[in-house]
């Protein structure tokens, strides 16, 4: 039997700090023989296809794959599923929805790997500043709120209805620029579908720290090259920040990236050590950060019998 587990049955099992817990796991131990492959393709429509492949981790003997359709004009703009099958015989004990997935994984891998680069917080909390207001900036929030406190709250975005529902739901400000964010923020969160740079090295200052999570696929930028080469620079993957990431979108080599969120985690790079350090978060998205989630939604569906089972081969 396969579990279906939908957009609800999701967020009734998912929780902020078990899912940052897996996911700080999953970055100190992600070294694999296999390599996570990200494939995507244009269509003949105004969207991209994508897949991830295979997302597995040492210690679970199952893995994912996930595949999505984006179509920015369309809300949500990321639909689809993600499999996990069972390491022991390819079973399918799983099919979830992709873009609650995505969003959890991405935008809590985010706030940690944003909680560890910044500044600590001083004892009256740090400006953090929004630019994109959508399912992914929420789901920062929700895992920066377990991580450290905010003086007060910046945001921008393209859609002033969003931007207006995000400020209430936080209690924000906004802003009529990706520019003023960056000028009255300490920390940075960028999650757009912006093709061309939003800020360049000038619109930022020594100490600030910022999160870049739009470039996630080819053409898409939000960070300029010579704010990427100041920064002390962190990626998820080096290869792939290069050829479908931020440094891809910028003209950079793979060699640009200073160091990876798992170095840092298991003590391999120092990540900032000066408090007047621009660092610089830039991640693409991995298969195995897809299992992290999808094996600690299986597990909770399971103990409390969340989701349709149905039975795929009847």
């Amino acid at each position: 039997m396969t579990r279906l587990l939908t957009r609800s049955d999701l967020q009734a099992v998912l929780e902020p700090v078990s899912c940052m817990a897996a996911l700080r796991d999953g970055f100190r131990a992600a070294a694999s023989p296999i390599a996570g492959q990200r494939i995507r393709t244009d269509l003949p429509f105004p969207g991209t296809a994508t897949a991830l492949i295979p997302g597995v981790l040492p210690g679970i003997k199952a893995y994912t794959v996930k595949v999505n359709a984006k179509f920015p004009g369309a809300r949500p703009a990321l639909r689809g599923v993600v499999c996990l099958h069972s390491g022991d015989d390819g079973r399918l004990l799983a099919l979830m929805d992709s873009a609650t997935i995505t969003a959890w994984r991405t935008g809590l891998a985010a706030a940690l790997g944003t909680h560890l680069l910044a500044s600590p917080a001083s004892a009256a909390g740090s400006v953090l500043g929004v630019i994109g207001a959508g399912a992914q900036a929420e789901l920062v929030m929700h895992g920066l709120s377990a991580l450290r406190r905010h003086r007060e709250i910046v945001i921008h975005d393209s859609d002033p209805d969003r931007a207006h529902a995000f400020a209430s739901r936080h209690d924000g400000r906004l802003l009529t620029s990706a520019t003023q964010v960056a000028a009255a923020a300490d920390i940075v969160l960028l999650a757009t579908w912006s093709r061309s740079p939003l800020l360049r090295l000038a619109d930022t200052r020594p100490g600030q720290h910022i999160t870049s999570l739009g470039a996630d696929e080819p053409g898409k930028q939000e960070l300029a090259a010579d704010l990427l080469e100041s920064a002390l620079l962190v990626v998820d993957d080096r290869e792939l920040a290069a050829t479908t990431g931020a440094l891809s979108a910028a003209g950079l080599a793979a060699w640009a990236a200073e160091a990876t969120l798992s170095e840092v985690l298991r003590g391999d790079h120092p990540g900032r050590t000066r408090a007047t350090d621009r660092s610089v978060y830039a991640p693409v998205g991995l298969p195995w950060q897809d299992l992290a989630l999808a094996w600690v939604a299986y597990q909770q569906a399971e103990q409390h019998d969340i989701g349709q089972k149905i039975d795929l081969l009847s």
